[in-house]
């Protein structure tokens, strides 16, 4: 078993909140994923965990050192979606699909205008993917059927759809 994760000497608890540079545990490691964009920016991530909290109405994250980094998000009362780690992605196209559902609720979107809403910078692969996989079992449709290329593309929820959202607790509310 090997040694817990500890902070590098030139990190502390107080600091996850201010500005810090990047100390990666394996530099060598940390540079490429920067590069080809497998992580943003390095040194943000607990920066970035206060700003999304802050946007979305919640809770900042409480940060603990104990057996190694702990982060504890605290979610608004009746909030029922739990937070699911990075660790974890089987559980996560679930939680994707139905925030993507809940956006469409309200009438069609371009993929654009739903990464947008869901807090990235870009359209993501994992959208991507979810979006076909909605697709195909006719959960979502094109409003440019004809054209699915079209830069004037957006999808909007089919009967089925609708259906599956109203099953969910997630229906639009007037």
């Amino acid at each position: 078993m090997g040694a817990m994760p500890v902070f590098p000497p030139s990190l502390t608890l107080a600091k996850l909140r201010l500005p810090y540079g990047s100390v990666p545990a394996n530099p060598l490691l940390a540079e490429p994923l920067h590069l080809t964009k497998y992580i943003e920016r390095m040194g943000t991530g607990t920066r970035d965990m206060i700003r999304r909290c802050r946007e979305a109405g919640l809770v900042e994250p409480e940060f603990a050192v104990s057996d190694g980094f702990v982060t504890t998000v605290w979610r608004k009362t009746g909030e029922v979606e739990a937070a699911q780690p990075e660790s974890q992605p089987e559980s996560q196209p679930e939680s994707l699909e139905r925030r993507v559902l809940a956006l469409l609720a309200s009438g069609p979107l371009s993929k654009a205008a739903i990464s947008g809403a869901l807090g990235q910078k870009e359209i993501s692969g994992h959208l991507n993917q979810v979006i076909r996989v909605l697709l195909a079992d006719q959960t979502l449709e094109y409003t440019v059927p004809d054209k699915p290329k079209s830069r004037f593309q957006q999808y909007r929820l089919t009967d089925k759809g609708r259906t599956l959202l109203a099953t969910l607790g997630m229906e639009k509310r007037s």
